[in-house]
């Protein structure tokens, strides 16, 4: 299989793009190369990704999904400024705006940035950089201008920021910097080919047809996992997990946050997920009893987790089972219900997120559930696998939407069933 990350340099009406085989996805966006629908022996095409309304596609992202076995081409857009970065590691680069980035000739990320529509069209609104100044070569080798004002108009054009650098203000530009002749001779070329000029494109079309002929497959190419296995990393691929589970597809880190809230026996639960890694060491060490290595580390006068806070990798399949091996149907639909009011909460107040959610509403949450004390807080989240008091609030925070809402509903049934 083939994905391609495109719009909008190529409009869904390129013929190219009704390959057998090829499956359309949207601009590139943090998280999306975690998609288990992507797997090894598949190609990526990575043209387009947004970086403006969403967090852009780290450089890790891409070497980890290479690390399994996938190919991954870039080109024209993002995808150009990504492989000129990743060529070492193995990412294939296609076209001339590729080119131009490897060799340094450009450097930002402005040379491609355009503006698009907020409702998902796939059209640009605005002339990026390296198209318009592909334009002007053009217009110097058809003697329209000459080398000193096609650069001034280029320094000219750039800068107007891009999602303002519309036709009409390319227009407008020209008229001010005293340059009508170009302005028209351009509308004449667009007026005969709504391409012209368009080098992102062309670069597109190539790395679509490179893809289909095979041109990224690995061979043989493996990226080590210590090029992209960082903590950073971990905390996105943890947070990006799902899993069809009942139906649902859920998030597996939220399907864990609700079992160590809510669940009364997850501390056992912890104690043999830690007793699990003792014998199986994520660095591959000797495994030991965990009683040993807890007398070993402390003289064993603490308990075993107030003294090993091991990270969680929820690409784990053991792992996964063994923390929520007592996770119920009825847990798994109160994640969903959670996530729902979560997301309802985000929609309906704008600037809404779980930052905004606040700790002391969420510290009285746990203190509920758990039925401690302030004092106690620290020992149970900790028995919890979250740490502290304090990382356990930041964990519940998600939470308390569904939390609040499902509590006033139970509170307005009491109510109503008392009148």
């Amino acid at each position: 299989m083939i994905h391609v990350f495109v719009g909008p340099t190529l409009a869904r009406s390129e013929p190219q793009l009704a390959a057998p085989g090829l499956r359309l996805r949207p601009p590139a966006q943090h998280g999306d190369l975690f998609d288990p629908a992507i797997g090894g022996g598949d190609t990526v095409v990575l043209i387009d990704g947004v970086y403006h309304q969403a967090p852009a596609l780290r450089h890790k992202e891409i070497l980890a999904v290479m690390g399994r076995g996938v190919g991954v081409v870039g080109a024209a857009s993002i995808g150009a400024l990504r492989a000129a970065e990743l060529a070492p590691y193995g990412m294939l680069g296609v076209g001339s705006i590729y080119t131009a980035y490897l060799r340094g000739y450009i450097d930002g990320d402005d040379e491609v940035a355009v503006g698009q529509a907020p409702d998902g069209a796939w059209d640009a609104l605005t002339w990026p950089v390296v198209n318009l100044r592909h334009v002007l070569e053009l217009a110097q080798s058809a003697g329209i201008l000459d080398v000193e004002r096609a650069a001034e108009l280029l320094a000219a054009l750039r800068a107007v920021f891009y999602p303002q650098r519309t036709w009409a203000a390319v227009r407008e530009v020209c008229r001010r910097q005293g340059e009508p002749a170009f302005a028209g001779w351009l509308a004449e070329q667009r007026r005969q080919d709504g391409h012209f000029g368009d080098l992102k494109r062309v670069d597109a079309l190539a790395a679509v047809r490179a893809a289909l002929g095979g041109a990224a497959r690995r061979d043989g190419v493996v990226v080590e996992p210590p090029m992209w296995e960082t903590a950073y990393f971990r905390r996105w691929s943890n947070a990006f997990a799902r899993e069809r589970v009942d139906g649902l597809v859920l998030s597996t880190e939220d399907r864990l946050v609700y079992q160590q809230v809510f669940d009364p026996a997850f501390g056992e639960r912890w104690a043999a997920y830690l007793d699990h890694l003792s014998w199986h060491p994520a660095d591959g060490g000797p495994g030991m009893a965990l009683a040993e290595r807890l007398a070993r580390v402390s003289g064993g006068e603490l308990p075993a987790h107030r003294v090993f806070h091991p990270p969680v990798d929820l690409r784990d399949e053991p792992t996964v089972a063994l923390l929520l091996a007592g996770e119920s149907a009825q847990d798994r639909q109160a994640v969903a219900r959670y996530a729902d009011a979560l997301a309802w909460a985000c929609r309906s107040r704008p600037g809404f997120s779980t930052a905004a959610v606040r700790s002391e509403v969420t510290r009285g949450l746990l203190l509920r559930v758990w039925r401690c004390t302030e004092r106690e807080l620290d020992a149970e989240a900790s028995a919890r696998g979250l740490v502290c008091g304090a990382r356990a609030v930041e964990a519940a925070k998600p939470l308390v939407p569904g939390f609040l809402e499902e509590t006033e509903r139970t509170n307005a049934k009491a109510a109503h069933g008392g009148c």
